[in-house]
C-alpha cells in the first residue's frame, strides 16, 4: 500500500507538471518515468479518479493523459528527487543570483515544517555549508515586490512607470546629477545575468531615433504599475544576451575587491562582456573598442585576467595596475627565453638571450 501510494503521487506530479497547452503524457512514458508496467499505470490512474482528481483521457496518434482544468493540487507535491533539488536551489542560489537570501532561507524553513516526515528527513540530511570561491560576490539585495511588478508587466505586457534610484537605493531629488524625471517604459525581459537582475524595456520617446531599447538594473528602479498595454516588439539585432551585456548605461559599478583598476581593450564591449569576471563593469567606448573595470586580490591578478582577453591595451588606470603589468611582461620573457638547462635570474637571463641574438 505504501509503494502504491507512493507511486500515485509522483503518477499525480508527473500529470502536474504537464502544462495544459501541452502534449499528454503518453502511457509509455509514464510507465518509464514510474519504472513500472502500462497496466500498472492504469490502475493508478483510476486510483487517481477516485479520489476525485479529473484525469483526461487524450485518444489519437498523440493521446495519452492530461489533468483535467479546476484540479487542485495539494500545495506542496513533491516526490523524493524533486525535495533534495528545491533543497539544494534554495540553499545555493540566492547568494549569488537572487539577491532573496533571507527569503529563501524562510522558504525552505517552511518547506520542512510541512513536508511529510520521510522527505523532511532528506532535505535535511542536505543541509550544505558553502565554502566561498573569491570570484563569487553577494547578489546586490533586491526588493521582492519590485521583482513581482517586473515580472507581471512583462508577463502582461502592461507599460511600467520608472523612477532611477541612486546606487544606495535613494531616491534623487531635483536639480541633482542623478536625477530623471519618472518614465513611461515598455518591459520585454526580465534577465539574470553576473547576480544581478536587469529589465529590458523599449522606451519610446520624441526626437529619439530608432526603437530606444534599454537596459536597467532592476534594484535601481522605482516601478510603479499601469493598466495601460503594448504591443510585443521584436528585439533590435534580435540577440538579448549582446543588448544586456554591451549596454554601457545599464547601471552597473564595480564588485568591492582589494584592487580594483581599468584598461581599453581593442574587442567589442559584447565580447569581452561575455567573459568578464562576475562583478566586473564593461562599457562601450567606440566602434570595436570598449573599457573593462574589474577586481582581484592583487595588482598581478588584475593584469593576468586582462592579458587572457589577447587584444591590445591602453589607457590602463591606476600606475599600480601598470607597474603589474610590467613585472608580468619581465616574467613571461624569461618564460620566453627558458632552454630548458635550468632556473636563471630574470635579468641575467635577458641578457643571455641578446648576446645569442
Amino acid at each position: 500500500m505504501a509503494n502504491t501510494s507512493r507511486r500515485a503521487l509522483q503518477l499525480l506530479s508527473l500529470l502536474g507538471s504537464r502544462r495544459e497547452r501541452s502534449a499528454p503524457i503518453t502511457l509509455s512514458e509514464l510507465a518509464e518515468r514510474l519504472g513500472t508496467g502500462t497496466r500498472t499505470v492504469r490502475r493508478d490512474v483510476e486510483t487517481l479518479r477516485g479520489l476525485g482528481y479529473s484525469i483526461r483521457t487524450v485518444h489519437g496518434p498523440g493521446g495519452g493523459y492530461r489533468l483535467g482544468a479546476g484540479n487542485t493540487l495539494p500545495p506542496l507535491l513533491f516526490d523524493h528527487d524533486q525535495a533534495l533539488a528545491v533543497a539544494v536551489a534554495l540553499q545555493t542560489a540566492p547568494s549569488t543570483t537572487f539577491g532573496l537570501g533571507d527569503d529563501a532561507a524562510r522558504a525552505l524553513a517552511t518547506m520542512h515544517q510541512v513536508m511529510p516526515a520521510a522527505l523532511r528527513a532528506d532535505m535535511e540530511s542536505l543541509h550544505l555549508t558553502r565554502l566561498r570561491n573569491h570570484w563569487e560576490f553577494p547578489a546586490p539585495p533586491i526588493d521582492p515586490a519590485a521583482l513581482g511588478a517586473a515580472g507581471s508587466a512583462v508577463r502582461g505586457r502592461r507599460v511600467l512607470v520608472a523612477e532611477t534610484l541612486r546606487p544606495d537605493g535613494s531616491r534623487p531629488a531635483p536639480g541633482d546629477d542623478d536625477f530623471a524625471p519618472p518614465r513611461r517604459i515598455e518591459p520585454h525581459h526580465l534577465v539574470v545575468w553576473a547576480g544581478r537582475w536587469y529589465l529590458v524595456s523599449r522606451e519610446p520617446a520624441p526626437g529619439r531615433p530608432g526603437d530606444a531599447w534599454r537596459v536597467h538594473r532592476v534594484d535601481r528602479l522605482l516601478l510603479r504599475p499601469t493598466t495601460e498595454r503594448f504591443t510585443a516588439r521584436e528585439l533590435s539585432g534580435g540577440d538579448l544576451a549582446d543588448l544586456v551585456m554591451g549596454s554601457p548605461d545599464r547601471g552597473d559599478t564595480p564588485a568591492s575587491w582589494q584592487c580594483t583598476g581599468s584598461a581599453r581593450l581593442a574587442l567589442p564591449a559584447h565580447v569581452v562582456a561575455r567573459w568578464a569576471p562576475g562583478g566586473s563593469v564593461v562599457e562601450h567606448v567606440g566602434a570595436g573598442h570598449c573599457r573593462l573595470t574589474l577586481g582581484a586580490w592583487s595588482w598581478a591578478g588584475i593584469a593576468g585576467i586582462l592579458a587572457t582577453f589577447d587584444t591590445g591595451l591602453t589607457e590602463v588606470r591606476p600606475a599600480e595596475l601598470v607597474r603589474a603589468c610590467h613585472r608580468l611582461a619581465g616574467r613571461w620573457a624569461d618564460i620566453a627565453l627558458d632552454d630548458g638547462t635550468g632556473p636563471v635570474v630574470g635579468s641575467d637571463r635577458r641578457a643571455q638571450g641578446r648576446g645569442q641574438g
